[in-house]
């Protein structure tokens, strides 16, 4: 595999941000899995006990999905396809790679795409599928959804 040498440092760092995430979510798929006392000696307890299961089930999905993001980033360093915006096609700025390293687009791409809904889900689907015209058409259906709830108000 070869690796452009300006991005050598972003692949070093994504390799061990999913090892670091990889680690901790093993020790939160064991906490959760984990059986729970079928009977506690108090009903908060058992509350609270539940509330911790299903955090560490929460964090165990944000951790998922941030390794996607991380192995796409890397794939996109080994296509030469990395630091390039995938809405725009304009390279995205250094410090932005700096501060987000997995990022796909730019500010500006990344704030057009989050005004017109297409980011609402937690993943965008594979390289490349993200167009702005199913993202509106999400956000028209919503609206037709939501209006009646409105008016009943």
């Amino acid at each position: 595999m070869k690796i452009k040498p300006q991005w050598a440092k972003y692949h070093r760092h994504l390799l061990e941000l999913r090892e670091r995430l990889v680690s901790q979510m093993s020790g939160l798929a064991k906490e959760s899995a984990e059986e729970l006392a079928s009977y506690s000696l108090h009903m908060a307890d058992s509350g609270t006990d539940n509330f911790d299961r299903d955090f560490a089930l929460s964090l165990l999905s944000s951790d998922q999905d941030a390794i996607y993001e991380i192995e796409e980033a890397l794939k996109r360093i080994e296509k030469g396809t990395y630091g390039v915006c995938e809405l725009t096609g304009k390279p995205i700025p250094l410090p932005r790679l700096d501060a987000i390293p997995w990022t796909r687009f730019t500010v500006e791409a990344q704030s057009q795409l989050e005004r017109d809904g297409a980011l609402r889900q937690r993943r965008l689907g594979q390289l490349g599928t993200v167009d702005t015209t199913g993202g509106v058409e999400a956000d028209e259906d919503d609206e037709v959804e939501e209006k009646p709830a409105k008016e009943k108000e």
